[in-house]
């Protein structure tokens, strides 16, 4: 079994850099009137970016090997936040826009369903924990 592993310093007050397995660096902090500098983003703030990252990356490889041209691709990943500590996200939407011409539905929604069902490890630790819902259009230009 493999095991992942990271390393986190503190800089100043609730100021960290962290250390991946990769060797990369990010900085998370907090806002100034809890002991923060606001010099990275917030802990909860990399989940979301980090299913975004996780769940784009498997559906721009699927549609690449479909040979679907895409110009771009976003997703915009809402979460709903419990109102009691610890706060903490509740459910998730992502919604996927494309862009592109002659971009089919059926190899969207194809490429979606393997991400969520089949290769996104991130989605899958949040749907045991949560819902998460998706949807998606397709533009024409960005």
């Amino acid at each position: 079994m493999k095991t992942a592993f990271v390393t986190q310093v503190a800089k100043n007050g609730i100021t960290f850099a962290g250390r991946t397995n990769s060797n990369h660096w990010i900085t998370m902090d907090g806002p100034e009137k809890f002991g923060g500098s606001d010099a990275g983003v917030r802990p909860k703030e990399l989940l979301l970016l980090s299913l975004a990252g996780c769940t784009g990356s498997d559906v721009a490889s699927i549609l690449a090997k479909k040979r679907v041209a895409l110009d771009n691709l976003e997703m915009n990943i809402s979460a709903e936040e419990s109102e009691e500590h610890p706060i903490v996200f509740t459910s998730m939407h992502i919604e996927y826009v494309f862009y592109g011409e002659g971009i089919e539905a059926k190899d969207v929604e194809r490429a979606i369903e393997l991400s969520q069902t089949k290769y996104c490890g991130v989605t899958a630790m949040f749907e045991k924990a949560m819902k998460v819902t998706h949807s998606y259009r397709i533009e024409a230009h960005k």
